[in-house]
């Protein structure tokens, strides 16, 4: 079994940035890929950025490109999202999850097994 749980949202204003954190537990961070996905109200849960367990394969949404970085820091099991540039429609709950060990497909939801609870982002214009 493993938790994640999410921290760092808040309210910031358009071309603020945040940096939102992901610790998890269990022995197995090292091995898993690890995703960032988002809902917004009266929308669906929509893939954010991804991680390969490898560090070695990084995926983002087109909207993210060029703002947001995912990256994760084994030693403390806990996968980050630094968003910079935030825009109003950036607006949601954002969630970690993590995948199954080994796996390269990491992109859909149905990729992860495991999620944390959300945090909340919220860009005013």
């Amino acid at each position: 079994q493993v938790q994640l749980v999410e921290s760092g949202g808040g309210l910031v204003q358009a071309g603020g940035s945040l940096r939102l954190s992901c610790a998890t537990s269990g022995r197995t961070f090292g091995s898993r890929p690890m995703g960032w996905f988002r809902q917004a109200p009266g929308k669906e849960r929509e893939f954010v950025a991804a991680l390969s367990w490898s560090a070695t394969n990084t995926y983002y949404t087109d909207s993210v490109k060029g703002r947001f970085t995912i990256s994760r820091d084994n030693a403390k099991n806990t996968v980050y999202l630094q968003m910079n540039s935030l825009k109003p429609e950036d607006t949601a709950v954002y969630y970690c999850a993590a995948g199954r060990e080994f796996q390269w497909s990491i992109m859909r939801s149905e990729d992860y097994t495991y999620w944390g609870q959300g945090t909340q982002v919220t860009v005013s214009s």
